[in-house]
This record gives C-alpha cells, structure tokens and sequence, in this order.
C-alpha cells in the first residue's frame, strides 16, 4: 500500500493530474436527442469579474438550480426531478423525456400522483409499481393503468408486493393488504405497545371480593362482561371476515421496525424499552413570532444516553405466536469488547479493572446512508436475513433465521476494535439463489462479498485500495452495478461486475462526481454528474461499458459561467504520520511562485467523516467561492481531508479513534510544512477556519499548537464531546462513563490555556445540532482564563446551517477581516 502512494505521490508531483474536463471530452457522440458531453461543458469566463463576499453568500439561486431527487419513470424513457422554484425554498417536480431537447416541462399539481417516486418499488416480475404520494398508496399495473389503493389524510407507508397478487402496506404498526383482483383491504395484523387484554376479573381486596359476594347486580355485570369477551374471542375465531387479533408487546415499550414476509406467514420485528425525554434537553430560542422565549426540545447528549438492547421477535401470522430470537448464537456476543479501556480509565483512578464475559447490547443496525431497512426478506419469502450491531460499536452481524428452530443462524461477522462504520452497510439478497451480497471493510476499504447459505466463508469479489458503495443488483442476477473511486480517492466512477465471474467492467469516465440509477428495464443509466467547477446535472448513459454519455439537463446559470473561477488541484501531502498521503485541494493565485512568500488559509472541513478534496462539485460551495475569491487576492488557500475523512479507507477514518483533535491536526501541521516548501507560502502569515468538526478543529490547532497559524475561526463549534450526540460521538469515543479519558483528551474546554493567538468564534443560536451552549462554557472558561486574543459573533435566529443570506454575509466579512488584519 505504502508503494501505491509512493507511486502517486511521484506522478502527482509530476503535474500528472486527471483533468475531469479533458475526460468529458473523450465521450462517443450523441444517439438520444440531448446535448452531447464534450469539452464545450468549460464555460467562457470573464477573466475581467472580481468575486465580492455579497456575491457569494447572496441566495445562492443565482449559481443556477440543480436538479434534486431524480428518479426514472415506470416506462424507462423519462426522467423526473424536483428543482428549487426561484426565490423560495419550495421545490417543483419537472418531467423530462429522453428525447427532449431542453430541461424538460413543470408536472401539474393535478397530475403529482401519478409519476411514482424514488422509492418506488416493483413486484418481482418488474411489471407493476407501488409508491407512497403524500400519504397514500398508489399501484400502476402491468398494463399502465394507475390504481389509488388509500385516499385518506392518515398516512400510509411502506408498500410492498405480495407472492399472492395482494399488496401490503402499513399505517404506523398496523398492516395493511390489498387485494389487486378484487380491490378488498384487509388488516392483517396490528402490533401494540401495550399489555395483551385479558378475561375480566373481579378486582383484588377484600372490599372488592366482598362486594361481589353481596350485591348480586354487580355480580350480574361481571357475569356479562366475562361473557361479552368470550363471545368477541369465539367470534375472531370462528368467523373469517373478522380482522386477526393485535399482537401485544407490553407496556412502556417501542418498535423499532418491523417487516413481513412476502408470504405472510412471519414479521419480524425488533422491540425496545421506550426511553421518555429529558425534560433538561432543551434549547431556548430567543426571536419567535410571539414575542415571547421559547423552549425548544433538543436531542440526548452522549453523556445521558442509555442505549436499551432490542429484542428480537419473530410473530407467526398465523396464530400470533411470538418467538423471541436469541443473539447468544451471535460469535462475540458475551465478548468484554472495551476490557482495555475499561483498564486503562480503571487504572487513571488508581483501580483494577478485572475482564470478565459480558452481556451486550444488541439491535438492528442503523446506517446514515440507507433507503433500506436492516430486515431484508428473500423475494420467495422463504428466507429472511437481518443485519445486526452492538451498542458498543465494535460488532456488526448478518444472521438469517432458522424457521424450524426460531433461531439465529449467523452469516458473518464484522469486528472493528475502533468502530463500525455508519456507512457501507449495503445488503441484500440475490434473486434466484439463496445467496446475500453486502459490503464490508473487513479488508481495510469497503468492497463487495457474497455469502452463499451453505458455505463457511463468503466470497470477496472487489479489491484494492479504493471504495465500493450504492450496490445494484440486476433482476437475472447478472450484474452488480456500483460506484467506486478506483483510479483516484477523488474520482468517482460507475461500474459494473459480473457476480458469476468476479470480472468488473468500468462503465462511466467523467472525472469528478458521478453518481447513478438504474432504469426499471436495466438496460439505462441516469447519471448525476459535478466537477469541481461544474455543479450537479443529469446525464444519461446506456448500462454498458463503452456508452455514449449525453446531458439531460443543463441549470447552471449565466452569471455563473461567466465566472473566472480557478479549479483546485488535488495534492497528496506527504504524512508525517501515516502511510497515506493527505489529499488536499489547492486554490492558487497567480503568479504564485514570483515575489515574496504569500499569506495562505487552510480550511478545514466539518463533519470529520466527510470527503471534501474530490474532483465533484463541493457542498461547501460559498467556501470554494470565498477561496476563489482568497485566490484573486493573492492567498494560498488549501483544503486538507485530515485523517477522519471519509473515501480513504478504515485506517484512515478511524486514526481518531480516542485521540480526536491529535491526528488532524498533526495533518494540518503537514500541509502547513508543504505550503511553505512548494507554494512559497510565508510560515508566520497562515490562518485557519471551519465549521462544526472544523470550527472544534481550529480550536484544537490553536489551544494545542498555539505556532501552527497566527488566527483561527472556529464557526459552530464542538467545545466539549460529552455534550453532543450519542449516535456519533460514542463511535469515536465509546461512553464518558466508561471512557472518560478519551473525553478530556479530545474536548478543547480542558486545552483553553493554550491559545496565544487571535480567535474568532462564530455561534448560531438556535443550533440544534451543536449547542450554542458549547460556545458559553468554552467562552466563560476564557474568560476565567483572562485571555484577550477572541472575539464571539452570536446569529440569534440560526441553525447549525444558516438560512439567511445575510448572516452568512456577516460570518464570512469578519472571517476575511481577521485574515486581513492578522495575516
């Protein structure tokens, strides 16, 4: 691996850079009548305009709208998307047939119900659709005739083809059948979170039971209602057009999803403690359209959270029966997983730690990136897989379940002594076989594997240092469609393999940001496709290696392409630290390498998992334009994707483990020593910013290494961990009652002495994702610290994402106005 980098590092340096631009150009000629993809996408700049900060952090409608959303129509020869309506935050849906020549036409309001949706799904012969349009459930049939199945302000959900021409969907835990012969509806079964009723009794006491001994009338209405319900229950029984009894899970307990067999003789359904809110976790909002103060609820922080362990329950259909799962044939599941940890925190407190097998927490596992649920049911219904996680983070599970002996059948473990991760947790079934595909990094990148049943191992059909995502399996199962970043960390591509021979094909060469579905006849691609100065369009390719690319739609406005924008070049930093380089973007002003040593900014991205340096168009678009607009003024700006960083594989994400704030910012420390070495940078005139993870990097770079940069601003920061979210934080640093040491080593409130040099703070207000409250302690603790060198910027009507132009215009004026005055 460390050969591979070495490699790269060298033809990099060589300026052998994938230009995107040059490999649009390489596409075959036009078939469908569209706008082919040739080099004449680089727009004709105005080399004369100069950015403004009021330019850029205006409503970004003027960069033009791209389409969001899309997804093929039932026929395969149209495409629909939504786009933002000019001026507004509302969004229209468009319509746009291949054979068009223009963005395509606005779909009437009238007629919304009947183009589908993304999360479409289809029956197994690919002959009829279901979808969910605002609330109710829709079915187009094989001869394209549309038929409504609910009209109802309730909400529906969830529709899924049956093995016997009935259509299921549910209404919260209450399920639905449709007959698609006769149009009858049917419940099937209902779940309740509540005791199961029983025959009525005579209340316990002695006052009670006396009661019933004495008065005959009261003894006469017990006598009636012990009959009433033996009657209802010999009625449920006996009569067939009677709905099937509720099935009860006990009080003070919570689904967490349920699903149904295609044959519907089982569900499958995961149950937990319900938790009620912390009335504590609140967040006051200052301006209201009241006048008054309100107190908002807010999310668990990590330090409250106490994860229940699901149980998992399979229900026959048939009579009701539950029969709970056991994870004891889980390999790992009693392991004492954080026996180190426990010891070293154990022994910080001048204790001993003493291993011992444990009972974990265990539930279905939850992936950021999913559309899927974690219970997936063979097409024959014969087979259910269900892909599980510990609450520790540390094991995920993909087990099937023994029908016969109401048991767990494990079919692959996943253990990561850092923690799995929230994304690459794709899985599934193959159609004609007994036979799951899923991802998993077990390799140290995501790649794809097959487990048949039978077999002890599952079988890896990708490899190499590079990462599978968004796996599509065809209907024949003869390919597996993904997209993948294998000649380039920043280049994503589509591809294709062959599951029968393990032969992969690549189907798309853009460059950049290429993203895909499948059309319903598996014969066409829709592309979504950015470059780094090209923002997201549509473009259409036939599912074959070889294809012709052509543009769907083109959104970009003309202001915008008249833009003299410099394309940031990708740069592998030497790591002081690791094997792998630091990919980096570079803006560079003009000129850069003649006269004296320049001032530069590196920014650091928010998130932390999260790939920033790609060749697509970023999502931090005012920050690549304010970068821009640095370049023009003769900065040296750099965006660095630090070890954290999604696109680079398991090490490289989880090198923070327990030490959040340390391996980032000895990256940054690196790309500071490469500026000054290749862009002659002056080292006593760098700056740094970020929001979120980047505003609590700045924070950590200048308490800790107070020489790095002479300014900081750190926008919507992370103060302490123990008080954001659970989901996140305990990945990366367990729990503060188990791992208190990984806390204080990574939360900047216990690093405040450090700071020498001018900081910036940036704090909205009503941020529901990183607390306001994370600035005042961290703010208050400066303050008892008598340092002068900060200042704070509050924005009382914002969220962790700002809303208002103009807050964002007044965040990035006193950014530019501390690089200007400091650096």
């Amino acid at each position: 691996m460390k050969l591979f980098y070495q490699t790269l590092l060298a033809a990099m340096s060589a300026g052998l850079l994938i230009s995107s631009h040059a490999a649009l150009a390489k596409q075959e000629p036009q078939t469908w009548h569209s706008t082919p993809v040739s080099a004449n996408t680089v727009y004709q700049a105005d080399p004369s305009i100069k950015l403004t900060l009021e330019q850029i952090m205006a409503d970004p409608d003027w960069l033009g709208r791209s389409p969001q959303n899309p997804f093929w129509g039932a026929d395969s020869n149209q495409v629909f998307y939504q786009q933002k309506r000019a001026g507004s935050e509302l969004k229209d849906w468009y319509q746009r047939p291949l054979d068009a020549a223009d963005n395509g036409m606005l779909v009437p309001l009238s007629q919304l119900h009947q183009i589908g949706s993304a999360n479409v799904v289809y029956s197994a012969d690919k002959q009829r659709q279901a979808w969910v349009f605002e609330g109710n459930i829709f079915v187009r049939k094989a001869d394209g005739q549309i038929m409504q199945i609910t009209r109802s302000n309730t909400g529906y959900t969830d529709p899924q083809f049956m093995r016997d021409n009935r259509l299921l969907y549910r209404q919260g835990w209450t399920f639905f059948t449709a007959d698609l012969d006769t149009g009858l509806n049917s419940e099937l079964i209902s779940l309740k979170t509540a005791e199961q009723p029983k025959a009525p009794t005579v209340p316990k006491g002695y006052l009670a039971q006396e009661q019933h001994k004495l008065i005959d009338y009261v003894a006469k209405v017990q006598r009636h209602k012990v009959e009433q319900h033996q009657a209802d229950v010999a009625l449920r029984n006996a009569n067939p057009a009677m709905a099937p009894a509720a099935v009860y899970f006990g009080k003070d307990q919570q689904i967490v999803d349920a699903s149904v067999s295609p044959n519907a003789d089982y569900l499958l359904v995961a149950v937990r403690k319900a938790k009620p809110r912390n009335d504590k976790d609140i967040m006051p909002n200052y301006i209201t359209d009241s006048g008054d103060i309100a107190a908002q609820p807010v999310r668990w922080r990590v330090n409250d959270f106490k994860p229940e362990p699901q149980r998992l329950i399979l229900v026959s259909l048939t009579d009701g029966t539950q029969y709970p799962l056991s994870y004891t044939s889980l390999p790992g599941y009693n392991e004492d997983v954080l026996a180190e940890v426990k010891a070293e925190n154990a022994k910080a407190k001048g204790e001993k730690y003493k291993s011992s097998k444990v009972i974990r927490d265990i539930g279905l596992m939850t992936d950021w990136y999913w559309s899927q649920s974690a219970i997936r049911w063979h097409n024959n219904g014969e087979q259910v897989a269900v892909m599980l996680k510990a609450f520790d983070n540390k094991d995920r599970w993909i087990a099937t379940v023994d029908f016969d002996k109401k048991a767990l059948v494990p079919q692959h473990r996943l253990h990561d002594k850092a923690w799995i991760n929230y994304a690459f947790n794709d899985f599934g079934w193959f159609n004609n076989s007994e036979t799951l595909y899923f991802l998993s990094e077990e390799s140290g990148y995501s790649h794809l594997y097959t487990k048949v049943l039978s077999a002890r191992k599952a079988q890896k059909l990708t490899s190499g240092t590079f990462e599978v995502s968004n796996p599509i399996l065809t209907t024949d199962d003869g390919y597996l469609y993904f997209k993948a970043n294998v000649s380039h960390p920043g280049i994503y591509e589509v591809y294709r393999l062959n599951p029968a021979t393990a032969v992969t094909e690549q189907l798309t060469n853009l460059g950049g940001m290429t993203d895909f579905t499948l059309a319903p006849d598996e014969q066409k691609l829709l592309l979504t496709h950015s470059t780094s100065l090209m923002p997201e369009d549509l473009y259409l390719m036939s599912a074959k290696p070889d294809a012709q690319v052509i543009r769907l739609t083109d959104t970009v406005s003309a202001e915008f392409k008249q833009l003299p924008l410099v394309a940031p070049q990708i740069v592998a930093v030497p790591s002081s630290h690791a094997a792998q380089p630091i990919f980096s973007k570079v803006y560079y002003p003009a000129d850069y390498q003649q006269g004296e040593p320049r001032r530069a900014v590196i920014f650091n991205h928010g998130a932390g998992y999260l790939q920033n340096s790609d060749l697509g168009w970023s999502g931090y678009f005012r920050e690549f334009l304010f970068h821009n607009l640095l370049a023009q003024q003769g900065y040296v700006v750099m965006d660095m994707d630090y070890r954290a960083s999604k696109g680079y594989g398991r090490d490289w994400r989880t090198a923070i483990y327990r030490q959040m704030g340390t391996p980032e910012i000895e990256d940054l420390a690196d790309g500071v020593n490469w500026l000054v070495t290749n862009a002659n940078v002056d080292r006593e005139r760098i700056g740094t910013y970020g929001g979120s993870y980047g505003g609590f990097m700045t924070f950590m770079a200048l308490f800790k290494q107070p020489e790095l940069f002479q300014a900081g601003a750190a926008l919507r920061p992370v103060s302490d961990w123990a008080y954001y979210n659970h989901p996140y934080t305990s990945n990366i640093l367990n729990t503060p009652d188990i791992d208190p040491i990984a806390y204080q080593r990574s939360s900047p409130i216990y690093f405040t002495q450090g700071l020498t040099k001018p900081l910036l703070i940036n704090a909205p207000m009503v941020d529901d994702n990183v607390f306001f409250q994370d600035v005042v302690r961290l703010v208050q603790r400066l303050i008892e610290q008598e340092k002068q060198d900060f200042e704070t910027a509050i924005y009382p009507v914002e969220p962790h994402s700002f809303r208002q132009p103009s807050s964002w215009l007044d965040e990035y004026r006193r950014i530019y106005k501390l690089f200007e005055q400091e650096l």
